[in-house]
């Protein structure tokens, strides 16, 4: 640009450079939150290998059933498996409490208006389990698949939820999460003769975006609706 364009132009360039000073700050810091986040995800996950638990993050945007599905999940698996549930909301216990009605311990994580769960709360949040006498942790964080796909916490792989009344087109249009999950969950499957809802399509689009992702459509009000599922949680158990 000349100095005659320039000057055209007042405070423009000045204000692209801050703009892009600014930038370099938030991806500096960026970068520096999450190295110190993996420093103690990757202790995290040295404690879960030392008392060999396996440890599933639960992923999903709000109201996909995560919560249903893991009352569920843990009534058919008392007595079987010992689980506990670190459980992240950024308000209020009311999901821990439901969880606590199964007799599992858990842990209540309120993030005070973040979206997502980091791995020193799950750290902190692990002082308070009986770790030794565990077999499986579920955690489940806070409603968003944006930021908890970003964070690894020290578990043993990411779950992705999505419920049939979302649009099929999740998958593609959240891609980061699905990329990271070995399980997405369909959930709410006895809904879909009710809805608009393209199934095929939807596991199309999940298929492309990660190839190896393996689909379970589950409904916790189906008598054998979590059959794939505890199967899928036994497999990793045993």
């Amino acid at each position: 640009m000349s100095q005659e364009e320039k000057r055209c132009l007042p405070g423009v360039i000045g204000d692209l450079d801050e703009e892009a000073a600014r930038s370099r700050r938030v991806i500096t810091l960026e970068q520096s939150v999450l190295e110190e986040n993996d420093l103690v995800a990757a202790q995290n996950r040295a404690l879960f290998k030392s008392h060999d638990l396996h440890v599933l993050n639960l992923i999903s945007s709000p109201g996909a059933g995560k919560t249903s599905l893991l009352v569920e999940t843990l009534w058919r698996l008392k007595g079987e498996l010992r689980c506990a549930v670190i459980e992240g909301d950024q308000q209020t216990a009311h999901d821990a409490q439901r969880i606590a009605e199964t007799g599992a311990p858990v842990i209540q994580i309120n993030t005070r208006g973040g979206c997502h769960l980091n791995a020193t709360q799950v750290r902190k949040a692990m002082e308070h389990l009986p770790l030794a006498g565990l077999d499986l942790i579920f955690i489940e964080n806070v409603g968003n698949l944006v930021c908890p796909s970003e964070f690894d916490l020290g578990e043993s792989e990411k779950t992705v939820i999505m419920s049939v009344t979302e649009g099929e087109d999740k998958p593609v249009k959240y891609p980061l999460a699905f990329r990271l999950a070995r399980l997405m969950v369909l959930t709410k499957i006895d809904l879909l003769p009710h809805l608009r809802f393209d199934l095929d399509l939807c596991k199309s689009y999940a298929h492309r975006t990660n190839s190896q992702i393996e689909i379970l459509e589950t409904s916790v009000f189906n008598e054998n609706g979590l059959d794939p599922w505890i199967k899928a949680l036994r497999k990793r158990i045993r």
